[in-house]
């Protein structure tokens, strides 16, 4: 019988040999990296063209355009920037906060040109004459949607009196445009006798008014037809606009 005596180390490594005979004989891979990508691990930037002014502090600048640009410029520079450069996030963030950053600097502008105005109009009221400020008490500036309405009223009343100048003289026209603007101040200060007193009151001043202005106007620049009626009643109605539109 014959011992063998065996050390612990060389124990061990007979033993794993034995275990893993096949460990030198595995065939090894080619060393090829494998790396799954999603859209979350794929690069911020990834393929999509980034857009080069994305760290450009100035809008403008950021936009290409110039700070003397109109609106329709501004508008137009940021939709094709935003089209060529589609699809990158972070550039697209750029385009868009420069193009806000504009729009409010040119609002706060525009606000502030309007306060400045309203200021100076004030300035002037409290420095002019007290009889300027008693009469500017009477008078009111409304929108403009109201001013152009009342315009196109009485300018189509013009406009039918003067077709109908060879038929019949004016009077069923300034009795409408009359009726219009008493309704309009009657409606404006809830006063059905103070309407009527500024409605006549107009009548009556367009009505002197234009007999005065109408024969000093050059028969020349008139046509034949055109009556010192029609031409008087034509001032009748500026009067009555005035006095509808902007009396309180």
């Amino acid at each position: 019988m014959v011992a063998l005596s065996l050390s612990a180390p060389n124990f061990a490594t007979a033993y794993l040999a034995k275990k893993l005979p096949l460990r030198e004989n595995t065939k090894r891979l080619p060393n090829v990296s494998f790396r799954t990508r999603c859209a979350v691990d794929s690069p911020y930037e990834g393929n999509v063209q980034k857009f080069p002014r994305v760290n450009v502090w100035d809008p403008y600048r950021r936009l290409g355009v110039g700070r003397d640009a109109s609106e329709e410029e501004i508008w137009g520079s940021r939709n094709f920037l935003l089209q060529q450069y589609a699809g990158h996030e972070r550039s697209e963030e750029s385009i868009e906060a420069a193009f806000e950053k504009i729009l409010t600097a040119s609002f706060l502008q525009r606000k502030k040109t309007k306060i400045n105005l309203k200021s100076r109009l004030k300035k002037k009221v409290e420095e002019s004459p007290p009889w300027v400020k008693s009469l500017l008490n009477f008078v009111e500036l409304p929108p403009t949607e109201i001013i152009l309405r009342r315009l196109f009223l009485f300018a189509f009343m013009g406009a039918w009196s003067i077709m109908n100048s060879a038929e019949t003289g004016p009077a069923f026209q300034v009795a409408i445009s009359l009726a219009a603007c008493i309704y309009f101040l009657n409606e404006k200060t809830k006063s059905l006798s103070r309407a009527f007193i500024i409605g006549f009151g107009a009548l009556v001043a367009g009505w002197v008014g234009g007999s005065v202005l109408v024969p000093s106007i050059p028969s020349m620049l008139l046509r034949p037809e055109w009556t010192l009626e029609l031409l008087t009643s034509l001032v009748v109605y500026v009067f009555l606009f005035i006095a509808c539109t902007f009396l309180k």
